[in-house]
């Protein structure tokens, strides 16, 4: 009996509309030996309903689309016990894909999947943020925005500009979020433009890790603040850090290495897993399930 995959395919996500792509993808599994169940989403929640209720069934789930679906998929998959959950493979087609450009997966879904079906799988930890999973980022602040609000014709439209443009459009509303974070027992409580839980040298199609600080596998994640500059002397360090990507040893920066971060505001502070929007809440907690999921790139 042959191996089975759900191909799981956000239509909407990307530029392109044609399916010859995916098509030449799916025979590249076909020719892999899987027997292929596709599986379209046609609203928010589709690809974790899919994943959940279907996943065990499978060996492997590939999801076609941004990184929106990409976490769909994986929270649903990682609802299922840990014994049963199928290998995971992502085809990027969404504007910005930020996971995507951390671990290298190519753009052309054939190459992705010839890449997959070629490599070893490789063991990838997996955020938590109280009862809700994320790949490679929780974040609030400035530009966190711009990955919900951009709408998806826009995207498709102009791409990574597209977040620029909202990130602009964003700056005369810049504002400070009064914080308390406490980060594998250390202590950070000021005020805020940007905060990043995150497992991946991109985020926000912005701001940028050295792969020499980011391990996917190491059971840490990068904890990125930047505080309120107080002084000009601060605001150019800030500045010079963010234009050079120099977090570590900044003035104007607060990053870490850590495991478990626990949030606390008195404000109703929106947060963003993966680009999608994420209600505030008075406490979350963010943790991280080591090896959580197994990918084949």
């Amino acid at each position: 009996m042959g191996k089975k995959l759900l191909f799981i395919v956000n239509p909407r996500a990307g530029r392109t509309k044609s399916k010859a792509p995916l098509f030449d993808a799916s025979v590249v599994y076909s020719e892999a030996g899987y027997l292929i169940t596709i599986r379209n989403t046609r609203r928010r929640g589709d690809a974790m309903r899919f994943a959940q209720d279907m996943g065990r069934e499978y060996d492997l789930i590939v999801c076609h689309g941004g990184d929106g679906t990409l976490n769909e998929t994986v929270n649903g998959i990682m609802r299922i016990p840990e014994n049963y959950r199928p290998q995971v493979s992502y085809l990027p087609g969404g504007s910005t894909n930020d996971f995507a450009a951390s671990l290298s997966i190519s753009s052309e879904p054939a190459v992705a999947a010839q890449s997959a079906m070629r490599l070893r799988p490789r063991a990838l930890d997996v955020g938590k943020f109280n009862d809700r999973f994320f790949v490679y980022v929780a974040s609030f602040g400035a530009f966190t925005k711009a990955s919900y609000s951009v709408p998806q014709d826009i995207k498709n439209v102009f791409g990574h500009f597209a977040y620029i443009l909202e990130g602009v459009n964003e700056l005369d509303t810049l504002r400070p979020y009064r914080m308390k974070l406490t980060a594998d027992g250390e202590v950070f409580d000021g005020e805020y433009l940007f905060g990043a839980v995150s497992n991946s040298t991109s985020i926000a199609g912005m701001m940028k890790l050295s792969p020499e600080h980011v391990a996917f596998d190491d059971g840490e994640f990068e904890l990125l603040l930047v505080p309120v500059p107080k002084t000009p002397a601060a605001l150019q360090a800030l500045t010079r850090s963010l234009l050079y990507q120099e977090y570590d040893n900044s003035d104007g920066l607060i990053f870490r290495h850590v495991k478990r971060v626990v949030a606390e505001t008195e404000e109703s502070i929106p947060w963003t897993l993966d680009g999608e929007y994420v209600p505030g809440a008075p406490k979350c907690e963010i943790s991280i399930v080591e090896n959580g999921i197994e990918m084949l790139l």
